[in-house]
């Protein structure tokens, strides 16, 4: 891929210049130099890159065809509005959603963020050793980022190896909020889009428990804490039934208690009929790991979700010992509001919320219909967004103010 040309303006930052990679025309401002690609799946293609005007180095992820599929764009609108909200040192950023010439007429969708230089799968793959240290630290971060989500009554529900970033010098960002939710009490719709990956699924979830808590990402950390410790996932289920057979044959038999709690007939039964099922020792499993590593895998491993440590418990666990500080683990201020979820989008209308986002970073106080609108905002009413797209001036009067205060700071 050949390298623009160079800018001797910075006034021509925001003139767009075309790049093809695998296939797909990945076009950006000048303010971005792509260096190479370092992804591309069913999600897109994503390219590193440097921004021009910062020197920073980021990564520009390109979804095509963004709005073809109107539960991937929820997704994406989900992921887009939770990454804005939390500001945290485990959590990646994005610093910029790249806004189209033409707001009727764009179909892909453009995300910078910060540029990390792999994920803890690629690190788990590889032969380098990981020390007692590395895991504690690995692990601790991850808990500190969980801690930040948690506060804002958010659960991740997508938590693995890959989704967790890591720099050279094992910084830890979680990324990937694509299908978090907001905790509530009736837990409606959370089971019908859940598709994690099944190997760090919570028993509750596999098994269509009548509720779940902020306890399934807590399952998912011990899960991964135990394929840091043994270099290869601890449950590699074929399917559900697998899935849920090889945590018992790990963890031990549920109690009949643990059993009434699932609202299948069939899957109760299923577990029944396995008979008594004894726990496998965890230090015969992982025999060189620290005593208090094992100990705290026990307490995330639990069949039974209301006896999962918290993520402050889990924090304040022996085993960090040496890194746990309440004071430098800071949690969200404000608790989060997902409810575009319950509302009734066509293509139009989450193209139109998509657009809005993009001007949180792109502001023009002087026009109207180019400020943003705060969808966490109790104000916020869909029918009149709807009603009138195109005059958010107008429609979110009330927010005048502060919205250009917070462009002037």
């Amino acid at each position: 891929m050949p390298p623009p040309p160079p800018i001797n303006d910075s006034s021509n930052y925001n003139e767009n210049i075309s790049y093809f990679v695998y296939g797909s025309q990945f076009t950006v401002p000048r303010r971005y130099s792509i260096v190479k690609c370092i992804g591309h799946g069913a999600y897109g293609v994503v390219c590193s890159a440097r921004d021009n005007l910062t020197g920073e180095k980021v990564a520009i992820k390109k979804i095509s065809k963004a709005f073809d599929n109107l539960k991937d764009t929820k997704r994406t609108l989900r992921e887009i509005h939770l990454l804005r909200h939390f500001k945290h040192e485990n959590l990646i950023s994005v610093k910029d959603i790249l806004k189209p010439n033409s707001k009727d007429t764009f179909d892909d969708v453009y995300l910078v963020s910060e540029l990390m230089d792999t994920d803890l799968h690629q690190i788990i793959s590889s032969p380098q050793p990981l020390s007692d240290d590395h895991c504690q630290y690995f692990v601790y971060q991850m808990l500190r980022g969980l801690k930040h989500i948690h506060s804002a009554n958010v659960l991740h529900r997508d938590l693995k190896p890959s989704n967790l970033l890591i720099n050279e010098d094992c910084l830890l960002k979680i990324c990937d909020l694509g299908l978090a939710r907001v905790e509530d009490a009736t837990h409606q719709g959370f089971m019908t889009e859940y598709v994690a990956t099944r190997w760090y699924r919570a028993p509750e979830v596999i098994l269509s428990w009548n509720k779940y808590t902020k306890a399934i990402d807590i399952w998912s950390v011990g899960c991964i804490f135990a394929e840091l410790l043994g270099r290869k996932p601890l449950f590699q289920g074929k399917d559900y039934i697998h899935q849920i057979t090889l945590i018992i044959e790990t963890i031990g038999s549920p109690s009949e208690e643990d059993i009434s709690n699932i609202a299948n007939e069939q899957a109760r039964q299923f577990i029944r009929n396995m008979g008594y099922v004894p726990k496998v020792n965890f230090a015969n499993l992982f025999p060189k790991a620290n005593p208090d590593a094992i100990n705290l895998l026990e307490r995330m491993l639990c069949f039974d979700p209301n006896k999962r440590l918290t993520v402050e418990d889990a924090l304040s666990h022996p085993y960090f010992s040496t890194l746990h500080d309440p004071s430098d683990e800071p949690i969200c201020l404000h608790k989060f509001n997902l409810s575009f979820e319950s509302w009734d989008l066509n293509r139009e209308l989450l193209k139109e919320l998509i657009y809005n986002e993009m001007l949180y970073y792109h502001p023009d106080p002087n026009d109207s219909t180019m400020v943003y609108t705060d969808l966490n905002n109790p104000a916020f009413n869909i029918q009149s967004f709807q009603n009138n797209s195109n005059d958010l001036f107008n429609l979110f009067q009330q927010q005048k103010f502060q919205l250009q205060q917070q462009i002037k700071n």
